[in-house]
């Protein structure tokens, strides 16, 4: 699922998203994650919107919301980084390479503020390549904090150009 939003919100346009799947079954994570899909994240006014639509209540959409670990309900950073948090990676150095990426942010503010908080995601299936990190979308195997580095820069010249 991605995160980087496509347009900017739009109350219309959730409607639409909603009005189009909340036959479906499951209709109100499908909702969550289209609305996701489409926005970056599920801004707070798409709660009612979803409930309305769904027929069911906001406190049942919001716990959809934020039992989901995938779904967000602030905008992405602009370059978002996750590190993989399962076993495999961890037995390879995934803790270690977490305590380094947050030590990197604290001294480097910049870094901080483009890639926001880590997210944990838990196996990213490049079990023999770990520890796996993605960044703004990209897999990267045998992840360091270098390496982590070098794509989130890759990344942000390449949305600037």
């Amino acid at each position: 699922m991605t995160s980087t939003p496509v347009e900017s919100w739009s109350e219309d346009v959730a409607r639409d998203i909603v009005s189009n799947i909340a036959r479906e079954p499951g209709p109100i994570l499908l909702c969550l994650q289209a609305i996701q899909e489409r926005f970056g994240y599920v801004p707070a006014a798409a709660v009612a919107i979803v409930a309305q639509g769904c027929n069911v209540s906001r406190a049942d959409v919001h716990g959809v919301l934020t039992f989901y670990s995938d779904l967000r309900d602030t905008p992405p950073p602009p370059v978002p980084v996750r590190l993989c948090a399962a076993e495999a990676c961890q037995a390879v150095g995934g803790r270690q390479l977490l305590r380094d990426w947050q030590q990197a942010c604290e001294q480097d503010q910049e870094l901080a503020e483009v890639t926001g908080v880590d997210e944990p995601i838990f196996c990213l299936g490049n079990c023999a390549l770990g520890p796996a990190a993605m960044v703004a979308g990209r897999l990267l195997g045998r992840a360091c904090v270098d390496s982590i580095k070098q794509a989130v820069h890759h990344h942000a010249e390449g949305s600037n150009s």
